[in-house]
């Protein structure tokens, strides 16, 4: 078990509210990952944890009751506390959503290590037996007026829903890997890349360089329907990579021409994190989605024989 040395106090606003918000993440002498919505009177602490992810349709995972006290968009804050070792922390936070700060990981990661982590190693999950999740699956929960709105939404926009994100065993060191983008618009088209962490300065020292800056995106011409839904209020030009209408090109300059699919591997990492320890195992994202991670975990843990836990 692993904790800050010090609290950590960041500020920005959420990306789909545009609420601002104050979050405190404390060190705890307590197991987990837990938030606390400072906000709403009594609220009792948020296990962030896969079985208590409540939404992932908003293009983000949320954490805890819908109709109740819960917490959007806490995958680019679960990856940095990942990558920093951290499995102990009581975050308090000031509003409904995480703060998307520059739209990566960066900033949540750079505050964690200049705060410094106490010694200790985190829970290991060994994958054992192999598990998938396919889109397919994630359609058949849907109602059919949304499934319906989404065939129409992929035929205009010339995506397909066959994505799937697989986990299988490994040699049994390291959480391996591998996204793989496709979209139609040329300046994405099809992206690969592959990451691993073993929990050596020289992974931590990859990701910090190489992958915490990548930013989250998105359509310009979707954002007007975006904000319409709730979503996308807090997005500007310094949190978001913004496609142009056409597709082949940015509204603002991207600091990798792949920067898409390493975004990608900040989300994998913090909806891994959401197993409650460092998942050793391949992790195959094709066309992956919150959604798929999420499910992909419950599959594993569906069936004990499929992982062995050490401690």
């Amino acid at each position: 078990m692993t904790t800050l040395k010090k609290e950590v106090v960041i500020r920005g606003h959420g990306i789909h509210s545009g609420a601002p918000v104050k979050v405190v993440i404390r060190p705890s002498n307590s197991s987990g990952i837990f938030f606390r919505r400072t906000d709403i009177k009594g609220s009792m602490p948020i296990a962030a944890l896969f079985n208590n992810v409540g939404e992932t349709k908003m293009r983000n995972t949320t954490i805890g009751d819908l109709n109740s006290a819960h917490v959007q968009t806490v995958e680019h804050l679960m990856a940095a506390l990942f990558i920093a070792g951290i499995d102990s922390a009581m975050i308090d936070i000031s509003g409904p959503e995480t703060p998307i700060l520059d739209g990566s990981a960066a900033e949540f990661l750079a505050a964690f290590v200049n705060a410094g982590v106490t010694s200790g190693a985190m829970k290991r999950i060994i994958v054992k037996r192999e598990v998938i999740a396919h889109s397919r699956e994630i359609l058949r929960t849907l109602s059919p007026w949304v499934r319906i709105r989404l065939w129409f939404f992929n035929l205009i926009s010339g995506r397909r829903g066959n994505g799937f994100v697989r986990l299988k065993p490994n040699h049994g060191k390291s959480l391996d890997i591998t996204a793989t983008l496709i979209y139609p618009e040329k300046i994405i088209g099809e992206q690969t890349y592959r990451y691993s962490f073993n929990g050596s300065k020289k992974s931590i020292n990859d990701f910090t360089t190489n992958i915490a800056r990548a930013r989250t995106f998105g359509k310009y011409s979707e954002w007007e329907y975006l904000k319409a839904h709730g979503m996308g209020r807090g997005a500007n030009e310094n949190n978001v990579i913004a496609l142009n209408n056409t597709g082949d090109g940015t509204l603002n300059p991207v600091i990798w021409p792949d920067e898409f699919v390493r975004h990608k591997i900040i989300d994998a990492i913090g909806d891994m994190f959401t197993s409650g320890g460092w998942i050793i195992g391949d992790l195959e994202s094709f066309k992956g989605s919150h959604a798929l991670n999420n499910l992909v975990l419950k599959k594993l843990f569906s069936n004990a024989e499929n992982y062995d836990i050490v401690e």
